[in-house]
């Protein structure tokens, strides 16, 4: 399958974990991936999108994950059926059906569900040393292989998952013991202990490589299976990592840990008293591009290579931090101290820095010009690195001019939200005049649903709010249907307008979240917010039963009917 903007595509944005199959531990999984490639397949949508796939850390955002390299291993279908080293017996032993039951129902618990498929996969790997590590058999050469290509990083993360583990799954590298705070001095301190505690950790090390081994081979033919149904599987690189990451952990002189990077602060929405003052302190590092191109970025082209296995295109988060990023000169857990003070009292504080951009300001031409110099420069890498899987840039937030320059000559697409383009007289930017080469989507997984939306914006005008009111008619006048009054409830009239809007775009991608497809008000993420109901959301149904809901069969139907109009049906060839 080759992508090419000549031919407009459609395509679901799903999470993983949201998935349902009647035979998951809890959460979504490659096998539930499968189903929902064979469920757009079915429905003639030619693209699926996920959300990153790492293994996250405590807070379970994708965004915020502990290896940049690693896949989940909750996304792993464990069951013996694609696991052979998984029995039918063990499984039904460790997997009892109360249990089963408890973690199907509701949302993620993410707890239970990542204790119980670490403890059936641990009982799958004690069988494959059994009867396959030191026999030369597929399976132990195909493990064997894996190790090989993969060796430019699998041994550190592995180490540091272990280490991770002696330290109640804390992944805060810079309060273990001196002698393992990075790689090179853990495996010193490995290699010291007495036999039979290095045979222990080398076989928990080796451990976490089986596992991703498990996860990789899964994905790839997930990746394969799209292919095959002609399905293009959409992935997603964050720009920034974890500061507590094995990537920082290991490879400590790419990263700049002495600031902290975010994004300015935020006068029109007020999200918080923080952000409206200082901005968006997220906490990653920043990098040392200096350093990382002294390496030719090894480490971006490992990660780039990495995600091209599986996914036959993917989504750079904040594409911006490429070109420039809002720093700050302290880490999040100090933001409440820096709250309250002036400009002067934190320059004093700090020494004399305060947040800012970096490398440059836009305040100036020669600032913006070698901002724009940089981007394009370490875009180039990251296609260049990517192969043949093709790069969309999330270029979301305050965007300076010379980005959608430098992303049309690179010919990456952007990404169009109608309700965030706007003409000078507030009204949305007319999405036949979006350029070709960007996705249309009329809302992220970090903003409402458009049901959720619709109803804010209608209880907002009813309170008197004036921007509200026109907003609604701002979505009619985009939808094509100025003269029409906005509709009070959120029906299949307002509902097909906004996605027919949409898909009418001329952007080469147009996306929708499947609460969107299906007119819910299930949500995904809400930002800054760190609670077990974040990342979470799981749909009701099993893939299997969406199209036997009659509603979802007709809302799943209304779409299709829809992307048939617009000329989006799945490619050929």
């Amino acid at each position: 399958m080759k992508l090419s903007p000549d031919k407009k595509l459609a395509g679901i944005l799903c999470p993983v974990f949201a998935i349902r199959t009647e035979g998951d531990l809890g959460i979504g999984d490659t096998e539930g991936v499968n189903q929902m490639i064979d469920w757009c397949h079915e429905h003639g949508f030619s693209m699926l999108q996920v959300l990153p796939i790492n293994e996250t850390s405590d807070d379970n955002s994708p965004y915020n994950a502990i290896s940049s390299m690693a896949l989940d291993p909750t996304t792993i279908a464990v069951s013996p059926k694609y696991i052979p080293d998984l029995s039918v017996a063990k499984f039904k032993e460790i997997a009892k059906p109360e249990l089963l039951k408890e973690l199907r129902a509701g949302a993620v618990k993410y707890t239970k569900v990542k204790a119980l498929k670490r403890l059936l996969l641990r009982a799958a790997f004690y069988s494959f040393l059994a009867e396959h590590w030191n026999n030369k058999t597929e399976r132990s050469e195909g493990f064997r292989a894996f190790l090989g290509e993969n060796g430019d990083w699998i041994s550190d993360y592995a180490m540091f998952r272990v280490l991770m583990e002696d330290y109640h799954d804390w992944p805060t590298w810079d309060e273990w013991p001196l002698d393992r705070q990075d790689p090179k001095k853990a495996w010193s301190w490995f290699l010291s202990l007495p036999t039979e505690r290095r045979d222990e950790y080398a076989n928990r090390i080796l451990f976490c490589a089986y596992v991703q081994w498990i996860a990789y081979d899964q994905w790839q033919k997930v990746k394969e299976h799209g292919t095959q149904k002609k399905v293009y599987l959409m992935g997603d690189i964050p720009f920034g990592v974890n500061r507590y990451s094995s990537d920082v952990w290991g490879n400590r002189a790419i990263f700049d840990l002495a600031w902290s990077g975010g994004c300015p602060p935020e006068k029109v929405f007020k999200v918080d008293p923080f952000t409206e003052k200082w901005g968006q302190n997220w906490g990653i590092p920043l990098y040392k591009w200096e350093v990382s191109r002294e390496r030719n970025h090894d480490w971006w082209r490992i990660r780039c290579g990495n995600i091209h296995k599986v996914f036959h295109l993917f989504r750079i988060d904040h594409v911006l931090g490429f070109f420039r990023i809002y720093s700050f000169p302290w880490p999040p857990k100090e933001n409440g101290e820096f709250l309250p003070l002036t400009e002067a009292e934190a320059v004093k504080r700090t020494g004399g820095r305060i947040p800012h951009f970096q490398p440059y300001t836009d305040d100036t031409p020669e600032g913006a010009k070698l901002n724009q110099k940089q981007g394009e420069e370490l875009l180039s890498m990251v296609l260049e690195a990517a192969g043949g899987t093709a790069v969309v840039a999330e270029d979301l937030g305050v965007v300076p001019p010379y980005v959608p320059i430098a992303l049309a000559r690179l010919k990456i697409p952007g990404y169009k939200i109608p309700h965030f383009l706007r003409e000078k007289d507030y009204a949305f930017v007319d999405g036949k005049t979006y350029p070709r080469l960007s996705l249309a989507t009329p809302a992220t997984h970090d903003h409402p649903p458009i049901a959720m939306m619709w109803r804010e914006l209608w209880e907002k005008a009813d309170g008197g709010d004036d921007g509200a009111r026109w907003d609604l008619k701002r979505w009619m006048k985009f939808c094509g249907a100025e003269l029409e009054a906005p509709p009070r409830e959120f029906d299949d009239h307002i509902h097909q307008l906004i996605l027919r809007g949409v898909l009418n775009s001329n952007s080469w991608l147009a996306v929708f979240m499947i609460t969107d497809v299906f007119g819910t008000e299930g949500r995904f993420n809400v930002p800054g917010a760190v609670s077990e109901g974040n990342w979470s959301y799981r749909l009701d149904k099993a893939v299997s039963e969406l199209d036997k809901d009659p509603h979802l069969l007709h809302k799943t139907q209304m779409f299709a009917k829809l992307v048939k109009e617009s000329h989006r049906q799945p490619c050929v060839g």
